[in-house]
């Protein structure tokens, strides 16, 4: 959701995004994911040829790096056959150290580590989606200063999706 709003803040309209959410209760949602990757990728390469078409792919890192995460994705590109993510394609690779909550939190202005799990300490995640995306939005423009509470992770999202054009 937070994705989903930021986009529409973005200027694009609902027809214009497709979601593909993990199934729920059928194994590792990071697995599904990276296995999912190649498939998007190789989407996003044949129609971007023939339309605008950016690919935003949104993966926890758990209790590893952000960096472990993209090589990863890289990896699985690299065992497909195919090429790794060039820095000039409309794809971000979103990847919050632990989990999106802690995005969540930091967007509301709230001092976050990446270590703790913050997801299971709140009930209330879905009120603060519309904030955070704002906030997003907001620290995406060209000249925006991130505040010194922004944790690293988010720091890399932003720059990922700095990158694409709308």
């Amino acid at each position: 959701m937070l994705v989903y709003r930021y986009l529409m803040k973005c200027g694009l309209k609902a027809s214009a995004v497709r979601i593909e959410p993990s199934p729920s209760g059928e194994g590792s949602a990071e697995s599904w994911v990276r296995k999912r990757f190649v498939k998007e990728v190789n989407a996003y390469r044949v129609r971007q040829a023939k339309a605008a078409t950016a690919l935003i792919v949104v993966i926890d890192a758990d209790t590893g790096s952000v960096q472990d995460r993209w090589a990863q994705l890289d990896q699985e590109l690299s065992d497909a056959g195919k090429d790794t993510v060039g820095s000039r394609e409309q794809i971000a690779r979103l990847v919050p150290k632990r989990n999106i909550e802690t995005w969540v939190l930091c967007l509301n202005e709230q001092v976050v580590d990446e270590e703790t799990d913050y997801k299971k300490r709140r009930d209330d995640w879905n009120e603060l989606i519309p904030q955070a995306s704002e906030r997003l939005f907001q620290w995406t423009r060209p000249e925006a200063e991130l505040p010194n509470h922004c944790i690293a992770s988010l720091r890399n999202g932003v720059e990922e999706l700095s990158r694409l054009t709308f």
